[in-house]
């Protein structure tokens, strides 16, 4: 077998728009593809036994064991990779169970799709999955455990902390959306201008002098002290010289802990002699210049939560510790404890496993005790020093327990240091009574404290403490969206994706748009290139300023990482066409069809799906639409038109020379074909079809038609307008157009645009694209024979895999089909050929460049211009 690519899948894509997170590999099963699992020898069996829960996969089966029934009856190894590359991931941690397998048109190539939780992992399992496969057909060692401890390892560098993930999981249940900014916790909710930020539990409403008080513990405990808040009685010093005074005025026991730490790094507790201070004091020192010296607190170490200044929980924490039973030495009653199925790698289950470190060997020392100590029956022996879930310490929920007083306190302490979200470490026999009758004290207040201990305690209730955050950054009435109209198709999407936010923001709202061309927030080009994926639809919703969306989506990046948002307000497919069939599996207008749908599918229930009437595909995907629909055509009379406005429906249409929205029986016309600049008349049917969609799309998102119609008679199509779109050039005696124009479709429109162009004589430059099937490139170059007097060929760029002979052999055979006679130049050099263009041009000729074949060509023919007229 053979990987021939792994794609990561981030957002709705072919395969499933709920299921965002998916890898698809390509395979190549080569010699397997003649051997399915029935003629493996001993295949099942060596699957079974090593890995024994793929039992539980049904695998289109009525229960457990279907998978294995499958694999008796014979079944293809793409279809076992799967559901191995699923169960890998299950077993480190990461369940998930989304799989398709499918073969391509290709024999022996495969299509294997799976779901992950962290990418890393998921690109891991595709690769070990096929290893894995292949040991077992050759009866080697699969090195399963190696392989789920990876995964393992894999999922905790990449997942987010349980605090962040309980705030992004509560997000997605709200419906919000998010975005990971790095590589870390720092995260976006919500799109644009109405986007939050937070890292881990600090979000953008933290007050900074808030965290800068809570991290310096003096600080914090002077502050608490001014305001009647009971705290531990210590000192801070900053030199060695200074602890017999500091052990005199505090008395032992002490704790010694840095004075900037956090986590419980640095810190000693219950220290009774001067050379365990001298120890601890050097210990804490690695991790601050100064330290803090307390009198130990007998008692139990709770935490209190409270976020918004509210209370919202609050936990007893407990330190790992190992219970003796008289036979079983620590070491062992260590190795017991991490057998509990709660425990484990990470952050991957409630509790975590407890290793053997710097403060339990310390501890072990204090009491005269080493690993191999027998601990006698029921003595509970302390591991660590501190309480963090972190270090395998146990948190019991005692929320419904704190005293009415407590949780004022609390609240109070919140207010005092400034923290939205703080933790409050007490000390204190009970939560029950008041800390002032008590004696409980006050050790520390933390910004960014962790909520795992709230969220799954080891007993008690777990407490959602993340739906206040939520609460806190999206109360009721604000919005985390913005608009979002995506546009998609053959041809037409740059344009219509630049009419409608020029529409937007000629009507003040802040649109940033993506085209093929660059992306751009208002009228500034901020990246330039063809941004139509995923990364560039981000890029603009990361933007704080932005406002409103228009994201230009090509095909190219729907299959290659899926959309790059998980829901829009409205979808608008221009139309389906011939164009880059043939290649990533697409291979006809059905196959085109599911990518552009992709987008449609994303759309929210009370969105809309914006579709050309006059192309049955787009017809087609209306049947599968969950969302509104309405429709654009140059023909009212078209049948899918009445029957949708009989029903009431919304519909752009092209009638009497007019612009104009039909809603049901009611016409509402919005402006005069031959006012729209765009249209170049009224002379160019697929601008017309543009402008429709543009129309449609902006009157269903709530624009008056008067602030449209302003909108259509303001845009101009040129060189800084639509780049490469109709962009006509006029010199003295002569006229170039330059038009992107790529397709059968493309060049018809050109074609027929052309035959209103009164001139001496019409000569094209063309190209073909390597990629493109044989037939498509040859039906361009028919229409370049039926349109021009004269061609050239410039075949200077976009081989894409194949030889320029090779490309203008194509060609000259379309052109020939049609005009044996006609005369071609060839011409390789886009700075030669447009020399020649424009050395040759006769008075009154129209000379038209297509499909990008000169590099750069608007800019060079705005030189030549700009020489002519002596700019």
């Amino acid at each position: 077998m053979k990987i021939l690519g792994i794609q990561v899948l981030r957002g709705p894509n072919i395969w499933s728009i709920k299921r965002k997170k998916l890898i698809q590999m390509r395979l190549d099963l080569e010699d397997l593809e003649q051997k399915p699992t029935n003629l493996i020898d001993g295949f099942r069996e060596r699957l079974e036994k090593t890995i024994p829960s793929l039992y539980s996969h049904r695998c289109s089966k009525d229960g457990p064991g279907g998978f294995f029934e499958r694999i008796n009856e014979g079944t293809w190894m793409g279809h076992v990779i799967e559901h191995i590359a699923l169960e890998i991931q299950t077993l480190a941690g990461m369940d998930t169970g989304f799989g398709r397998t499918r073969q391509t048109k290709t024999e022996g190539i495969y299509n294997v799709v799976f779901s992950y939780l962290e990418e890393k992992a998921g690109i891991y399992a595709a690769e070990a999955s096929v290893k894995i496969a292949e040991a077992l057909i050759n009866n080697e060692d699969c090195l399963i455990d190696e392989h789920i401890q990876m995964l393992k390892e894999l999922r905790e560098s990449e997942r987010l902390g349980p605090s962040t993930g309980s705030i992004v999981n509560e997000a997605i249940a709200r419906d919000i959306p998010w975005i990971r900014l790095n590589k870390s916790s720092l995260i976006q909710l919500g799109y644009g201008k109405n986007q939050v930020r937070f890292r881990a539990t600090m979000t953008e409403k933290t007050n900074s002098i808030a965290v800068d008080i809570a991290c310096n513990k003096d600080e914090t405990k002077r502050l608490l002290l001014d305001s009647a808040i009971p705290v531990a009685k210590g000192l801070t010093l900053s030199d060695i010289n200074e602890l017999p005074d500091a052990i005199k005025k505090i008395g032992f026991p002490l704790v010694f802990k840095p004075l900037d730490g956090n986590h419980g790094k640095g810190a000693t507790i219950n220290v009774k002699t001067e050379a365990a201070a001298h120890e601890a004091f050097e210990y804490a020192k690695m991790y601050s210049r100064k330290i803090i010296v307390e009198r130990f607190i007998t008692g139990y170490d709770f935490r209190i939560l409270v976020i918004d200044h509210c209370m919202v929980a609050a936990a007893l924490r407990v330190p790992a510790h190992v219970r003796g039973n008289g036979q079983l030495t620590i070491k062992q009653l260590i190795d017991k404890e991490n057998e509990d199925p709660r425990r484990g790698y990470g952050h991957e289950n409630v509790l975590t496993e407890i290793s053997v470190d710097r403060d339990t060997l310390d501890l072990l020392e204090k009491n005269n005790y080493t690993l191999d100590t027998v601990l006698p029956q029921g003595e509970i022996f302390y591991l660590k020093s501190t309480a963090n879930l972190s270090t395998g310490g146990t948190s019991i929920d005692v929320t419904d327990l704190v005293h009415p007083q407590n949780i004022f306190m609390s609240e109070r302490i919140s207010r005092i240091i400034g923290l939205d979200i703080c933790g409050i470490d007490i000390m204190a026999q009970n939560l029950t009574q008041p800390l002032t009758e008590n004696g409980g004290v006050v050790l520390e207040v933390n910004a960014a404290p962790g909520f795992r201990m709230h969220l799954a305690p080891s007993e008690g209730l777990p407490r959602n403490v993340a739906a206040p955050v939520i609460d806190m950054l999206y109360p009721p009435g604000k919005s985390a969206r913005i608009p979002i109209i995506s546009v998609t198709g053959t041809n037409g999407k740059t344009t219509t994706t630049r009419l409608i936010a020029h529409i937007v923001k000629s009507n003040g709202t802040r649109v940033g748009y993506t085209t093929s061309d660059g992306i751009y927030v208002q009228n500034t080009m901020l990246m330039k290139g063809d941004t139509t994926g995923p990364v560039s639809a981000e890029f603009i919703l990361r933007d704080p300023t932005v406002e409103f969306a228009v994201l230009e989506t090509a095909r190219g990046g729907i299959l290659r990482a899926g959309l790059g948002f998980n829901k829009c307000d409205i979808g608008v497919v221009t139309n389906i066409q011939e164009d880059h069939l043939g290649i990533a599996d697409i291979h006809n207008l059905e196959d085109l069809s599911r990518v552009k749908s992709v987008i449609i599918g994303a759309v929210m229930r009370t969105g809309w799906a914006v579709l050309n009437a006059d192309n049955k595909y787009c017809r087609n995907i209306a049947n599968s639409a969950h969302c509104q629909v309405a429709y654009f055509s140059m023909d009212e009379n078209n049948p899918a038109i009445v029957e949708h406005c009989k029903k009431g429906g919304t519909a752009a249409i092209y009638e009497n020379g007019y612009i104009t929205i039909k809603k049901g029986d009611w016409k509402i016309r919005v402006d005069k074909v031959t006012h729209v600049p765009l249209t170049f008349g009224g002379t160019v049917e697929f601008m017309i079809q543009n402008v429709l969609a543009a129309t449609l799309a902006t009157f269903l998102c709530g624009y008056k038609t008067e602030d449209i119609r302003m909108s259509l008679e303001t845009f101009i199509p040129s060189a800084a307008q639509t780049p490469g779109r109709m962009n006509t050039f006029k010199f003295k005696e002569f006229t170039i157009l330059v038009d992107f124009a790529h397709n059968a479709d493309g060049f018809n429109g050109i074609k027929d645009y052309l035959k209103t162009i009164e001139a001496t004589e019409h000569v094209g430059v063309i190209s073909a694209t390597g990629d493109r099937r044989e037939e498509d490139i040859k039906e361009t170059a028919r229409i370049a024979a039926h349109t021009f007097d004269r061609i050239i060929i410039c075949q200077e760029k976009y081989l894409r895999g194949r030889q320029p002979q090779d490309l203008i052999d194509i060609l000259l055979a379309g052109i020939y089909e049609v005009k044996p006679e006609m005369e071609v130049i060839i011409n390789n050099s886009g700075d030669k050929t447009l020399q020649y263009l424009i050395a040759t041009a006769k008075p009154g000729g129209y000379y038209t460049i297509l499909s990008d074949t000169i590099d750069g060509a608007i800019v060079k023919v705005t030189e030549y211009l700009d020489k002519e007229y002596g700019v």
